[in-house]
């Protein structure tokens, strides 16, 4: 193994023989290989850790780890470093190893060295670098990656690319790129010290222009985070969340309200079943779409037609619907904003 001594050169691009003889180099260098080590080691851990910042919205540490490593050892030793992690990862995490996806690894390892590897690392760099990650490894790779991980491992269910997937990626991009360039402007001059980078900037330097573009970069990632939550909240049912105990309390409480309004209601065994309840982000008005069935009276167990959702109940064979109620309440005192009961249209 080398520790020689190797030239300084800085590449403008890595369209050049000598840029690959020099990143193939990195392989046969001792120092560079217990910094891959390392990284690599790094890279499994924070994977595991990320900062939460919405639900099903996080920041993963591990890429800052990754482009870190990339910055440094280039892109033939990252390329074999980022199978060795994905391996282990995998191994660790006890889930079923699935060759294909070590691509998107390798990919998003590949993009970091390109445009950080022996040159100036500029927040142009960076941003770029983050872009191409989200666009080209997470949306059109990952998909084809994903329809055939779904078609061979779990047992034939297809998998389609959701708008929600899209814009969660572009939501995540300013956030990610202000992080991570912030993180390798404070470490280039560690790097740069200990002779594991080549670009002599040694301080934090901000072009006037630069910081401009970091702070919109910033404010466009929290409005996108907002817009984000405002879709999320508008899109999901909170009725996901919960448990089969929270379902009944919550279906009898509406069925009460119901046989309030509907004095017919309250003649014959009936459950109410919520089909779905929306909460906007930042309001405590909760929409209930609430289907109110009667139930069959040759029906064993009323008590666990309370505990279907709405698929099954709807096709119970001891269950026939009879209307269906929109309830907006305040979740925060429980106060009935306001009702309305609609007959279903195939009631006899």
């Amino acid at each position: 193994m080398s520790t020689s001594p190797k030239n300084n050169t800085l590449y403008t691009h890595p369209f050049s023989k000598a840029y690959w003889r020099d990143a193939a180099a990195e392989m046969k260098d001792t120092r560079m290989l217990v910094f891959a080590a390392l990284m690599i080691a790094l890279r499994v851990a924070m994977k595991m850790v990320y900062i939460p910042l919405a639900p099903n919205l996080k920041i993963n540490t591990a890429f800052v780890v990754n482009a870190l490593g990339a910055m440094v050892i280039g892109p033939v030793l990252a390329a074999a470093s980022a199978v060795v992690s994905d391996f282990l990862g995998v191994l660790l995490s006890g889930d079923t190893y699935f060759l294909p996806m070590v691509l998107t690894e390798i990919a998003g390892s590949m993009i970091f060295a390109l445009f950080l590897y022996r040159v100036k690392v500029t927040p142009t760099r960076v941003i770029l670098s983050r872009f191409c990650i989200c666009l080209f490894v997470n949306i059109l790779l990952q998909t084809p990656l994903m329809m055939l991980y779904y078609k061979f491992m779990v047992g034939g269910s297809s998998y389609v690319l959701t708008v929600p997937t899209i814009l969660k990626n572009l939501f995540m991009f300013p956030i990610e790129s202000v992080v991570l360039t912030l993180f390798l402007s404070a470490v280039q001059p560690v790097t740069y010290r200990m002779h594991l980078t080549y670009s002599p900037e040694t301080k934090l330097h901000f072009r006037k222009e630069q910081i401009v573009a970091l702070a919109a970069l910033f404010v466009l990632g929290c409005g996108c985070v907002m817009g984000y939550l405002t879709y999320h909240y508008s899109t999901t049912s909170i009725t996901t969340g919960y448990t089969t105990q929270e379902r009944v309390a919550k279906g009898k409480q509406l069925y009460d309200i119901i046989c309030q309004h509907e004095e017919e209601a309250d003649d014959a065994p009936a459950v109410a079943i919520i089909d779905s309840a929306y909460k906007p982000f930042l309001s405590n008005e909760v929409t209930y779409n609430v289907s109110f069935y009667a139930v069959s009276p040759e029906a064993e167990d009323v008590d666990a037609l309370w505990t279907l959702k709405k698929t099954p109940a709807s096709k119970h064979k001891d269950l026939s619907k009879q209307a269906t109620a929109i309830i907006v309440m305040n979740d925060k005192t429980g106060e009935l904003l306001s009702y309305s009961f609609s007959p279903a249209q195939n009631k006899e």
